[in-house]
Parts: C-alpha cells; structure tokens; sequence
C-alpha cells in the first residue's frame, strides 16, 4: 500500500461521509491544514493520529503505517494546471524574491520553516467580489553558518 493509495481512499471515504477538511481534522484533534497536507502525503501523521484518522474514515489498519511515513518530497513535476493551484506558484514566481528580502531585512539570512508552520484560510467580504485571505505563519530557522 502506497501513500497514493492511501490518499484514494481518505478522498474516496471523505466524499462517502460527506465531511469537509475541517471536520475531520476536528475529530482527530488536529489543525485542517496538517490534517489534508498529511492525508495528501505530503506530512507524516504520529501513529495516535494516524489510527484517528484510520477509525475515523474506516481504512484498513495497514494505511497506519502509511500514514505514519515521512514524506520523500520528490520535487519532479511540472506547475500544476488547475487555475486556483498555479495562480499560487504564480504569486511566488512574482513575489518571491520580495518575500525573501522581507524575511532578511527583519530576521537576517535565513528561511521560514514549512515543518513549523500554521496556516489560515478565510474569506472576507469584499465590494469587487469575496476575497480570499491566506495567512502563513512559519517559525525563523537562520542559515547555517559552517
């Protein structure tokens, strides 16, 4: 059983139980965001978690230890074409090197963490149309200094 093969069945046992991202991650004790990135195969779940998950959305007990797996995070594909996914990799690609330069001139050289890190979605009201409002938050890890 793979994580591919896992993720199927969480999609699979979500859309069955009619539930949202933020249902679920509310019945296992954990944020939305983990709760998808990790059922998307992208984060490792702790095996409590992991066998939340598992009762929760009734998988076999061997998706577990699938769960449990840290991700490789091979990096081998192109930009996505789903509209709401590359306009994301679009803002980065535009604003990216504004961010990084922000990051050091209030921190120094160094990175924001996506292991230790929180993220909001919201909506908010807007007069030209909703807005969609995405707030990161990710601990500072300065550079190495060898």
């Amino acid at each position: 059983m793979t994580k591919e093969d896992v993720t199927m069945m969480i999609l699979s046992a979500k859309k069955q139980a009619g539930l949202t991202w933020e249902e679920i991650a509310e019945k296992i004790d954990m944020s939305p965001v983990w709760t998808h990135s990790a059922c998307m195969g992208m984060n490792g779940f702790s095996k409590d978690k992991a066998e939340a998950l598992v009762s929760v959305m009734g998988l076999p007990q061997e998706a577990v230890s699938v769960l449990e797996e840290p991700p490789t995070k091979v990096w081998e594909q192109s930009v996505p074409t789903d509209p709401c996914i590359y306009r994301l990799y679009e803002i980065v690609g535009v604003y990216g090197p504004t961010i990084k330069a922000l990051i050091e001139e209030k921190f120094g050289t160094g990175i924001m963490s996506a292991i230790d890190f929180d993220m909001q979605v919201v909506r908010v009201p807007h007069e030209k149309g909703d807005r969609v409002k995405i707030e990161m938050s990710g601990k500072y890890l300065a550079y190495n200094a060898w």
